[in-house]
């Protein structure tokens, strides 16, 4: 049984301090990989050394669409950045109404430009989308995304915008948030989605599964995501594990 962790932030200073425990954690829990995922370019460095350090970490390139005060990313940085063989996707890139207000056209411009670099240098995109699934399902089509592909990260919306991404080749990766009680909607779509378009993640340092809700999170508890959703389908723990795996392998050519 194994299982990999698709979006980790194992660069922010709460588990980089620690990362040989973090990786020791991951092996005694049969996580076999994880995807440290940038969120801008001032520590990309950071994300892409820890690739470069341990054979089973993978890293992306972007800039987070909550970040507004930073060196904005060009088509032609980005996909120079790519190029190194342990960047294996763009983003986390995508839209988020939630914690910013006022005019975000300035968002909307960021996640068109990953779009392009991703389909020019062929690597697949991390999207986050947050109280913006109808603009983000807008700009994917525009953008020919499709043509790409990628992953909804930590997907927290209903099956509608599901169906939306699947129609256009995107996968759909459960975070933690998947085991807490309340999250229905969540839930029903963990059930509904095809099993060989399905990723599972930690997003750690935050939202931790249940039982360490509230805790810090690290990539070791992937595996308690893949259990509730194999609860939650009526299939083996093993098979989540084996399925996503493989869907993790495909889509970031591996």
């Amino acid at each position: 049984m194994s299982f990999i962790d698709s979006h980790c932030h194992i660069n922010f200073h709460e588990l980089a301090e620690n990362i040989t425990d973090v990786l020791a954690k991951m092996q005694q829990n049969e996580v076999t990989a994880a995807l440290c995922v940038s969120v801008n370019l001032a520590d990309f460095p950071q994300v892409l050394a820890l690739a470069e350090q341990h054979p089973n970490i993978y890293a992306s390139v972007g800039v987070h669409p909550d970040y507004e005060s930073v060196e904005e990313p060009t088509v032609e940085r980005l996909v120079e950045l790519a190029q190194h063989p342990r960047i294996i996707a763009i983003g986390e890139t995508g839209l988020d109404y939630y914690r910013l207000t006022g005019d975000l056209e300035w968002q909307r411009e960021r996640f068109r430009t990953h779009i392009c670099a991703a389909k020019l240098c062929g690597k697949p995109l991390i999207i986050h989308t947050r109280s913006a699934s109808d603009d983000t399902l807008r700009i994917m089509a525009e953008e020919n995304a499709a043509e790409i592909g990628g992953v909804m990260h930590c997907f927290t919306e209903n099956w509608g915008v599901a169906q939306g991404a699947l129609e256009m080749g995107f996968y759909i990766s459960f975070s933690g948030i998947v085991t807490f009680k309340n999250a229905l909607q969540i839930k029903e779509v963990a059930q509904r989605v095809p099993m060989d378009r399905m990723l599972i993640e930690t997003d750690s340092p935050y939202l931790a599964p249940v039982p360490f809700r509230g805790k810090l999170n690290q990539p070791a508890y992937v595996k308690h995501v893949a259990e509730e959703i194999a609860l939650l389908r009526g299939v083996a723990v093993a098979e989540v594990g084996r399925e996503t795996s493989a869907n993790f392998a495909r889509l970031f050519k591996l």
